[in-house]
């Protein structure tokens, strides 16, 4: 048991030094989400299982708070209305369950954020692509070599590792970063 503490402890901390190390890409992605939503664009999460989770998780950090009281921020999980997504996976494949949503709510000041560990993801890389054709900016939270997603989104940031659950750990913590440089760019407001 000690030997599994120790090993995902030091898996972490190498991840952690990644991030660190990409920390300008973070800020980058902050600065595209403030520009959207000062052009009254919105956030757009989509992602499967603990993609979804941390989809749900950042939007909710957006919508209501990170640390401080402030303006509601425009963001969506896609995940989250189980009526769409049962309807479109039944009527057209679930392949089809995000891109369908991007149709019918993206416009062009919108930014789609795909979270996918491994960015082999089927669902959210025609999502992707439908939000491409319709001159949405997108960004991929991604691991291991980014697969098929980081080649097609706008802005990778992928975790180079495919250990998953250090991958999701990272993609939270990064997510929050992004969260309260959001949140104190619109305090200042």
């Amino acid at each position: 048991m000690e030997e599994t503490v120790k090993k995902s402890i030091d898996a972490h901390r190498d991840c952690l030094k990644y991030l660190s190390d990409n920390a300008e890409r973070l800020k980058e992605i902050a600065s595209i989400f403030i520009n959207s939503l000062e052009n009254k664009g919105k956030i757009l999460f989509m992602g499967n299982g603990g993609s979804a989770a941390d989809s749900q998780h950042l939007a909710a950090e957006l919508v209501g708070r990170f640390k401080n009281n402030r303006p509601s921020l425009a963001a969506i999980a896609l995940t989250t209305d189980t009526s769409i997504l049962t309807a479109v996976g039944n009527d057209f494949g679930f392949e089809e369950v995000f891109a369908r949503q991007i149709e019918s709510l993206g416009n062009s000041q919108d930014i789609v954020v795909g979270i996918s560990t491994s960015g082999k993801s089927k669902n959210v890389i025609r999502a992707v692509k439908k939000a491409k054709s319709l001159g949405l900016r997108t960004i991929g939270f991604l691991g291991g070599n980014g697969g098929d997603l980081g080649s097609i989104v706008d802005i990778p940031f992928t975790i180079s590792t495919t250990d998953t659950p250090r991958i999701q750990e990272m993609h939270i913590l990064a997510g929050h970063i992004i969260c309260e440089i959001v949140e104190r760019h619109f305090m200042q407001k």
